[in-house]
């Protein structure tokens, strides 16, 4: 064989060997008999479940917080719209308050 056939065959036998190795790695993380048998893994795994939930409860409050000023908008909008679709009472009222304002001027 020649050495560039050689040291591809080599390099492929490395490959396939490490990842055979990974996957047992993956395996033997993902597995919670394996975790129970080692007991690093297990604190692992529980830092990592606490770090999700406190991750799940801060965007929880977020989410909140954002619902709550959406809410105050909503109810400013609201009043607001109603003052503008207050229609008057009467066209004398309106026209009482063209002649204060000319008053005024």
């Amino acid at each position: 064989m020649s050495k560039p056939l050689l040291l591809v065959f080599f390099v492929m036998i490395l490959v396939i060997v490490a990842q055979i190795e990974w996957r047992q790695q993956f395996v033997g993380e993902m597995d919670p008999t394996a975790a129970d048998s080692n007991p690093q893994i297990a604190k692992r795994v529980e830092l990592i479940k606490e770090k999700v939930i406190l991750s799940q409860e801060k965007n929880i409050n977020k989410l909140n917080e954002l619902v709550k000023g959406l809410k105050e908008q909503l109810k400013k909008c609201k009043c607001s719209n109603e003052t503008l679709n207050v229609p008057p009472s009467s066209p004398a009222e309106n026209v009482t308050d063209v002649d204060e304002d000319q008053t005024l001027d």
